[in-house]
């Protein structure tokens, strides 16, 4: 059921059971992070492995600190400036969050959605909120309450609809090793941004075993298309033949129909890329193609967190 009824979700989600939420990034998969049996069912209803860690979600620094050893400067200094916002930290644990949570991991993922309607169900909770994306796992992130409907509604009780998301990208993950900031998973958050407040960075790239974060694997976000990337014009003339769709930032490609094609933004602008980047994934995976195929955005801004998105779908 979809709805906008923050009082039922409370209901259900003190039932130990499950409510997808909107936020500013992704629609999440709710359910209480101090309970191993809500956390053992989103991992059920994804089909996600247990290897592969959960972010927690509160609404505000002063709970935060009711789950974390400590945090280091500049950790704060980040929470400070882009909390609540697609930031997640990665922090040491305290002994009240289940290890099936973390994956066994002595660090754990929180942050702050900036969603005004799921930030109003976070204050009325007595515990955080567990919320991967709410989507089968490795299919490509939700961004509307529809979305999560047409994938999962037949699997949990509520749907939280708080209209499409905002950034569209999943939240920038970033950890800390003593003094060096790492960032674990670029999102909606540039490392620009970041690298402004605290100075040069680590990025990673993805890892396939063990991960100390979400969003660390090789393949993900993936459509069931086969999808490719690549320069469209020397693509579409080697398979010509074939039904194709294209994933563009800015550019309208003639020898393909209109109707086959996903601009990302006709002005080149990174924030609407990104808001279009899942949705339009989802339109071209709906359409019987033989083939979808995309091209990288500038290396820079957001441009690095698309790309990885689209490098992950066509792993």
């Amino acid at each position: 059921m979809i709805g906008k009824d923050i009082k039922q979700a409370i209901e259900i989600l003190n039932k130990e059971q499950l409510v997808a939420i909107p936020t500013e990034t992704v629609y999440g998969l709710g359910g209480n992070a101090l309970s191993s049996k809500a956390v053992a069912e989103i991992f059920k209803v994804k089909n996600r492995p247990s290897f592969d860690p959960l972010i927690i979600h509160t609404d505000s620094l002063e709970k935060v600190k009711k789950y974390v050893a400590f945090i280091p400067e500049q950790a704060m200094l980040l929470a400070r400036e882009f909390m609540p916002g697609s930031l997640t930290l990665l922090l040491p644990k305290n002994n009240n969050i289940p290890d099936l949570v973390t994956s066994g991991s002595p660090l754990v993922a929180v942050r702050l959605p900036q969603h005004a309607m799921t930030l109003e169900l976070l204050s009325q909770l007595d515990f955080p909120l567990a919320a991967p994306s709410a989507n089968p796992f490795g299919y490509i992130s939700p961004t509307t309450a529809q979305h999560v409907n047409n994938q999962l509604g037949k699997k949990i009780p509520y749907i939280l609809d708080g209209g499409p998301c905002e950034i569209g990208l999943e939240s920038t993950i970033i950890g800390f090793e003593g003094d060096e900031a790492i960032i674990f998973r670029r999102g909606g958050l540039a490392v620009e941004s970041i690298e402004a407040l605290i100075g040069p960075v680590k990025v990673l790239t993805h890892s396939t075993s063990n991960p100390k974060t979400p969003g660390q694997l090789k393949s993900h976000y993936a459509p069931r298309t086969d999808f490719e990337i690549g320069d469209p014009v020397m693509l579409l003339d080697q398979y010509q033949g074939k039904k194709i769709g294209v994933i563009s930032f800015s550019k309208n490609y003639e020898q393909v129909s209109l109707a086959n094609q996903i601009i990302l933004s006709k002005s080149g602008d990174f924030s609407e890329a990104a808001r279009n980047l899942f949705a339009g994934m989802r339109h071209l995976d709906s359409l019987g193609l033989d083939l979808i195929i995309a091209e990288l955005l500038p290396e820079k801004d957001l441009g690095r967190a698309i790309n990885d998105r689209l490098r992950r779908a066509a792993a």
